[in-house]
């Protein structure tokens, strides 16, 4: 028996009636949109990764698979979404959102904003953060009773995720390896891509003993999904280099990029660099997001290959306020 009090498990489950009503997810279609509730959440979540396989959007929604099936083949039938055949699994289609397809997620997050700050500038400022975290708990709380449930039963086992600072045996090769399968299904890039991403950690990885330099890795279900690197020395003037930011695909539900570039942000804060330069391309909007939600500026936006592909690269800057 729980010793919850009845009236706060009654109280919750009516406001968690209420707020989904309030909105919207009793209608046919919802976020000022004429798509479902289910087609919403696919647009953002394949938007937030930039690109996804159907199986893991299956594990985001906690839709089955067949479900998946229909929905994507409904949002490429609509102009929102395009598949591509996985050029490491013949057998894996990448699905992506077509030009359409972003510009539909940029409309439904710009509702949705509105609809949050709408309601949040009714309330007193003191209340937002108190919000914000209740949510998070309360969804967090969710999602482990149905882990818990799941593991009971043998459908699922949740796996320890580990994030390490400082080098492991086979992380050069990860990285390398992660960079030329992501970039060659998303930009077409090829051998020269990878041999300068080899030419790079060839020349950081000796001076990773260096107080100024760092890099983290994430490991899950014993294998490297994602990494980060900071390189304090080759732009000099106190200036750090943000490098070799990825996350493979199961890692970015889990918000393992933003839990990464935070280790960063926070080894270059406590040893006082002036700036956090990093270099990146047009296109890969969920990752300009997360940068810019923390703190960096576009500066510059030329055409470039130093890639060995001709893209429109892409500068951002981060200033470090106490330096400033």
């Amino acid at each position: 028996m729980t010793d919850i009090p009845w009236e706060i498990i009654q109280d919750i489950r009516e406001y968690s009636r209420n707020l989904i009503r309030e909105l919207g997810f009793l209608n046919k279609t919802i976020a000022g949109t004429d798509l479902t509730a289910s087609q919403v959440h696919a647009l953002v979540e394949i938007g937030n990764a930039d690109t996804i396989y159907a199986r893991d959007l299956s594990d985001i929604l906690l839709l089955e698979k067949s479900t998946i099936s229909r929905l994507i083949k409904n949002l490429i039938t609509r102009g929102e979404l395009y598949e591509s055949p996985s050029s490491t699994d013949i057998r894996k289609k990448i699905i992506q959102l077509t030009p359409q397809g972003k510009n539909t997620v940029q409309q439904i997050t710009k509702f949705a904003e509105q609809q949050v700050v709408a309601a949040l500038t009714t309330l007193p400022q003191s209340s937002t953060a108190e919000i914000a975290q209740g949510l998070h708990k309360y969804s967090n709380a969710l999602k482990n009773c149905r882990l818990k449930k799941d593991q009971k039963s043998g459908l699922q086992k949740e796996y320890p995720v580990e994030i390490a600072q400082g080098h492991k045996t086979g992380l050069i090769g990860r990285i390398i390896e992660m960079h030329a399968h992501y970039y060659s299904e998303f930009a077409g890039f090829d051998d020269a891509f990878e041999t300068t991403v080899t030419k790079g950690l060839g020349d950081f990885f000796p001076r990773l003993g260096s107080e100024e330099n760092a890099i983290w890795s994430v490991t899950y279900k014993n294998k490297i999904i994602g990494s980060i690197a900071i390189d304090g020395q080759d732009l000099g003037k106190n200036i750090a280099h943000l490098r070799w930011f990825i996350v493979e695909s199961q890692g970015r539900p889990k918000g393992l990029g933003k839990t990464l570039l935070n280790h960063a942000l926070k080894f270059c804060d406590e040893r006082g660099f002036k700036e956090i330069h990093l270099w990146t391309f047009k296109g890969l909007d969920a990752a300009r997001n997360l940068y810019e939600k923390n703190g960096f500026v576009l500066v510059n936006e030329y055409s470039g290959d130093q890639w060995g592909k001709t893209v429109l690269e892409q500068k951002f800057i981060r200033k470090n306020s106490k330096k400033n």
